[in-house]
């Protein structure tokens, strides 16, 4: 696995720069850390006694990693997981929070661990994980990136605002699914054929 800042700063190349789009609950957001972090941090880069839509600008790639590295991935303890999931939870982290530890939580469960579905890496996650890399090592990371993938079609069947993170304006893959698939084997990329079935009850 690659060491852990670099995979922080490719999640920042990943989320890119400021962004403010009305569809996207997070709000705004710059190299993917959104105002409620920072507001939530306390990162006040101004220095006006305020978190606001000025901070986000001002917050660097470089203030990105060292948000996520701290926030992301020491606290959330992804580092406890088994190292061929570490980057794909890191990366989902960033972009989902918690339901990052639940998809891998429900993973677990399905395969027969009995895993609580708290968002949380506790012991219980920590061996489970291990145990079930131990049981299919070269499969685990492709595993749970065809879980988010799912998860985000999930969303976009339900939230019709979120689908333009699914599927793109010509009908391809969106960013979500892209993002997803940059997790696991190419063997388990779905064709366009099967993205656009997947997606066509959208409309």
């Amino acid at each position: 696995m690659p060491d852990v800042r670099q995979i922080a700063r490719e999640i920042v190349a990943r989320e890119g720069g400021y962004v403010n789009d009305p569809d996207d609950p997070g709000g705004v957001t710059n190299h993917g850390v959104t105002i409620h972090t920072m507001r939530r941090l306390g990162i006040d880069l101004t220095g006006d006694g305020q978190v606001t839509e000025a901070d986000v600008r001002r917050l660097t790639a470089a203030q990105a990693v060292d948000i996520y590295l701290e926030h992301y991935f020491r606290r959330p303890r992804i580092g406890d997981l088994p190292a061929p999931l570490q980057a794909s939870v890191f990366d989902m982290y960033v972009n989902a929070g918690a339901n990052a530890v639940k998809i891998l939580q429900r993973m677990l469960a399905k395969m027969g661990f009995g895993t609580v579905a708290d968002g949380v890496i506790g012991p219980q996650t920590i061996a489970h994980a291990h145990a079930a890399a131990a049981r299919a090592p070269d499969l685990i990371a492709d595993a749970y990136a065809i879980e988010r993938r799912n998860y985000y079609y999930a969303i976009a069947d339900a939230r019709p605002a979120s689908r333009k993170y699914a599927r793109r304006r010509d009908g391809g893959k969106g960013g979500w699914i892209r993002r997803a698939e940059e997790f696991m084997s190419p063997r388990f990329h779905l064709t366009e054929a099967q993205h656009r079935e997947r997606t066509k009850a959208w409309g």
